[in-house]
């Protein structure tokens, strides 16, 4: 049976420890911030975890505290690996989820086309706060890899025409 997978137009549904856990986290959101229209958002995002139905509209903001919760080591260090990984799950259902995953596809798509080639060279660089690139060469190309929070994605691609 094929996953589905669902798209920005299709509400997210939760489940019981992926709403437990997130409603702390956004009641930290809530306590933290005197703006009235943030504190409207996050309250609309409070009701739709507690009905575990997270409509296309809250998406990116649910996206945005699960990726908090995640990269801090909160959600791992207060409720356990079971709760990171019920929030990973979600994650990927987030339109920023989708994001990264897209550009890790494209990634491994890339690095497909070096099969069969000869690897020379692998070295990393440190290009900023939370920012590396990994240069591959090999006998035939040199792949520059950039990680970054926003995602992965070729740098830059040098093909070696004479070899």
């Amino acid at each position: 049976m094929a996953e589905h997978h669902p798209t920005s137009a299709d509400p997210i549904a939760l489940d019981t420890l992926q709403r437990d856990v997130l409603l702390p986290q956004i009641q930290a959101f809530l306590d933290a911030t005197a703006d009235t229209d943030a504190r409207a958002v996050y309250q609309s995002l409070q009701d739709a975890v507690e009905a575990m139905s997270i409509p296309p509209e809250l998406q990116m903001r649910l996206g945005a505290i699960v990726e908090v919760a995640l990269s801090s080591g909160r959600v791992r260090k207060l409720f356990g690996p079971g709760a990171e990984l019920a929030l990973q799950a979600l994650f990927v259902k987030t339109p920023r989820g989708r994001e990264v995953a897209a550009s890790v596809a494209d990634l491994n798509q890339a690095l497909g086309e070096l099969a069969g080639q000869t690897v020379e060279q692998v070295t990393t660089t440190h290009r900023g706060p939370g920012s590396y690139s990994l240069t591959i060469k090999t006998d035939k190309c040199q792949i520059v890899i950039r990680f970054e929070q926003a995602g992965v994605r070729v740098e830059s691609l040098e093909v070696d025409l004479a070899g």
